[in-house]
């Protein structure tokens, strides 16, 4: 029996949206345990938001209108730019437009909302923060078109489910292209999500914070969005790096069985990818924020040598 194709890509978005909290527990408690201390529980994050949205919302006097609707524009493009993404399913009504560069648009608009919430107040820390996540997007993003003009020129598609298909219907080949681009994606993603060495998503530190500080004056259910719209940006990157480059398992039907072992392979796999990120984050310490610029240079030289790795060595063949 089929389900209808709009009802699996609104579960699809569902299921992304509600399991981004977990994903980001299990990289804490994976670090926990690396640190040799007690875990949260599993369900933690679930926890958190629901105190949070039933606390008392508290504004600074010198908040204006943008600053209660940036939550919601954040927390919206997080969720429309997870409904454009292949999640478990290719080829659903909402592949028509799950474009690379409409992912980069959202994730723009996200990001620029973001800061402009950060700066509205006035305080020191949220215009030091909007500036330093805006110097860090400028480098990144970059790089990050890049990685999709490679993927753009191997697949002949932006369209992330072309490019997903392509890859499943290709022979399994050590291809520099693709491995160069992996590494890029792999360090634009620890940049755009706050994660070490670029940014530590944990301190309070007014030295080393980017995205804490642009948040810092939000409570209550501002709080909760700006936070489940960050877990669902490392979520998002995750199943990029997962589905772009290893996407062996992802259903091409909307029949049950495909649909449950998809499932089934895309919780090992980001559970696989969480241990990666909670290794590397537990093997190296954060940067200075000076040496970021260098840091994404490097994710930009690497993807664009995919890029003429491509050209050179494999339309040769």
């Amino acid at each position: 029996m089929n389900i209808p194709g709009w009802v699996a890509a609104l579960a699809q978005t569902l299921l992304f949206v509600v399991s981004a909290p977990l994903f980001v527990s299990w990289v804490r408690r994976l670090k926990a345990y690396l640190q040799n201390r007690r875990a949260p529980r599993l369900l933690q994050p679930y926890s958190d938001l629901r105190k949070l949205f039933a606390k008392q919302v508290v504004l600074a006097r010198t908040a204006s209108p943008i600053f209660r609707i940036a939550p919601y524009i954040v927390f919206g493009t997080s969720v429309m730019a997870a409904s454009v993404v292949p999640f478990i399913l290719t080829g659903s009504p909402t592949s028509v437009v799950a474009d690379a560069i409409v992912l980069v648009g959202l994730l723009a608009l996200r990001r620029f909302f973001l800061a402009l919430a950060g700066m509205d107040v006035g305080t020191t820390f949220g215009g030091m923060g909007a500036s330093r996540e805006m110097m860090v997007a400028s480098l990144a993003e970059p790089a990050m078109l890049m990685v999709v003009f490679t993927l753009a020129m191997v697949a002949a598609s932006t369209n992330l489910s072309t490019v997903i298909e392509h890859t499943l219907d290709s022979p399994v080949t050590l291809r520099p292209s693709l491995l160069f681009a992996f590494l890029a994606l792999l360090m634009v993603g620890v940049a755009e999500t706050g994660r070490i060495p670029v940014d530590n998503p944990t301190t309070h530190l007014e030295l080393t914070m980017i995205h804490e500080a642009m948040i810092l004056e939000y409570s209550g259910r501002y709080l909760a969005l700006m936070e489940w719209a960050s877990m669902l940006n490392l979520m998002l990157y995750g199943v990029l790096v997962v589905n772009l480059f290893v996407p062996w398992g992802i259903a091409r039907s909307v029949e049950p069985l495909p649909l449950v072992l998809a499932s089934g392979l895309m919780i090992v796999k980001l559970g696989m990818l969480g241990t990666l990120l909670a290794v590397a984050e537990m093997a190296v310490a954060k940067m200075r924020l000076f040496r970021v610029p260098t840091f994404l240079a490097v994710a930009f030289a690497i993807a664009l040598v995919g890029m003429l790795s491509f050209v050179i060595l494999e339309t040769a063949r």
